[in-house]
């Protein structure tokens, strides 16, 4: 942090230590000013709090609704799959609007005080069918905010005269650590299990929507043309794609691997938290942490994304693809046959590792086929097609399906629940899926495309 200050100030704090105490206070409230100011550090701490609010309950709400509220798994995975939901066409429409209407960083900070408002609700709800309303109006106000994030920091960095592709990335690192330390705040303030977590996003959420209106001014860019008709303005030019036999059968695995990307979010900390029925287990580690366990996936996420490059240039896109659908097979597996044993926690751990690579290889190798395979003309859209087959299509219908799945399965009369079972399945779908993969898709490895595709 200490980077964003200006070059004087350690020089001033030398001068200040060896001063009178009316110097020192006076030169550090200048450098906290100065801080504040710096446009930097400002997105930095809009991309903290991005993710701080969503990962504040996003981990533990299985937990809260599985565990505490005793709630069916159909039930949870109805709620669960509102995320995926709003995803569908909430981006696209306040893409929209922010491109032809309203200042980017208004609409950002009102969708944030209503999502946080909508939170603040949550605990009053005691039924799963007015929680899946709730949450579908708190996901409405919040998926679209994730591109609109993205798109005022490039904004206001290009404004500024900043290299996007340089600064950008540790800017939006810092959202990963947001995510961390919310998941951190809910474990530690015992939040895991009851209706707190929301509260923790809710208030977040309400501080960063009234700090996003301090943020410099983001005008609608009006780069839609007037005439567009209503399948351009929307970004589904892109669905040309699927005239392609390549492209189409891409899109069908995004959508394939797309409902796996969620399941340890759905289950994993309930999972875990289970453990407490286990007189063995009632006061380990895993339990009173699993949050915190947790977290090590959202780390290694953090790891892996450095390493994207030196696969990509030595393995292809194919590859890479595949290594991410064989990570989840591991993921999965190695929850399968894990508990807070000493052996069994470093199968937790080592799964938590493994979700790096299972995650950011597939989601940005994605993105970058999708960049080095389609004309300039509908890139964007082809960008878009691609986020909502993942985190749309795929991540609706693992949650729903998931949900009746284990719910008929994997239950026992007595409520009891099979989690060995419920971790091979997944792990057994995730196989099918590399499999299919891997004897289906054709790709020929262009080293030379992925530099440009960098830039």
């Amino acid at each position: 942090m200490a980077s964003l200050l200006p070059a004087q100030y350690d020089e001033g704090l030398s001068m200040a230590a060896a001063g009178e105490p009316h110097i020192r206070k006076s030169l550090s409230w200048g450098a906290i000013k100065t801080l504040l100011m710096n446009i930097k550090f400002r997105l930095t701490l809009m991309s903290f709090l991005q993710f701080f609010v969503w990962g504040a309950w996003l981990i533990t709400i299985g937990t809260y609704c599985l565990n505490t509220k005793h709630w069916t798994f159909p039930q949870f995975g109805a709620i669960f799959s509102t995320l995926a939901l709003a995803s569908l066409f909430m981006p696209a429409l306040t893409g929209i609007i922010a491109d032809k209407w309203v200042n980017a960083e208004k609409l950002y900070g009102v969708l944030h005080i209503l999502y946080g408002a909508v939170l603040f609700y949550v605990p009053q709800v005691n039924d799963p069918d007015t929680l899946y309303y709730v949450i579908l109006g708190a996901m409405i106000c919040y998926m679209p905010t994730i591109s609109l994030s993205n798109a005022i920091s490039y904004t206001i960095l290009k404004r500024e005269g900043y290299d996007v592709v340089k600064v950008f990335p540790p800017i939006r690192v810092w959202g990963t650590i947001g995510f961390i330390a919310a998941m951190w705040a809910t474990n530690l303030t015992g939040s895991k299990e009851n209706a707190n977590q929301f509260i923790i996003g809710a208030v977040a959420a309400i501080l960063l929507g009234i700090f996003s209106f301090t943020l410099p001014k983001c005008p609608p860019p009006r780069n839609i043309a007037k005439d567009a008709d209503l399948i351009e303005q929307l970004g589904f030019k892109a669905f040309k794609l699927f005239a392609n036999y390549k492209m189409a059968l891409f899109f069908l695995f995004s959508m394939l691997l797309g409902g796996a990307l969620q399941l340890t979010n759905m289950y994993g900390d309930s999972f875990l938290s289970g453990f407490e029925a286990v007189p063995a287990y009632k006061n380990s580690f895993v339990v009173e942490y699993s949050t915190i366990i947790l977290s090590i996936s959202q780390m290694s996420e953090t790891l892996f994304i450095l390493t994207i490059p030196y696969f990509l240039r030595r393995f292809g896109i194919k590859q890479v693809m595949l290594f991410s659908m064989l990570a989840w097979v591991l993921r999965f597996g190695l929850f399968a046959y894990s508990d807070p044993s000493p052996v069994g926690t470093v199968m937790i751990i080592f799964s938590c590792i493994v979700y790096g690579m299972a995650f950011d290889f597939f989601n940005i190798s994605g993105s970058l086929f999708v960049e080095t395979t389609t004309g300039p003309e509908i890139r964007s859209s082809a960008q878009g097609l691609f986020m909502m087959m993942t985190n749309g299509v795929g991540a609706w219908l693992g949650s729903k399906i998931s949900g009746y799945v284990i719910d008929k399965y994997f239950v026992a009369a007595d409520g009891s629940r099979d989690w060995h079972g419920i971790w091979l399945s997944f792990a057994g779908y995730a196989l099918v899926v590399a499999i299919l993969f891997l004897v289906l898709f054709r790709h020929k490895h262009d080293r030379n495309a992925l530099p440009a595709a960098a830039h």
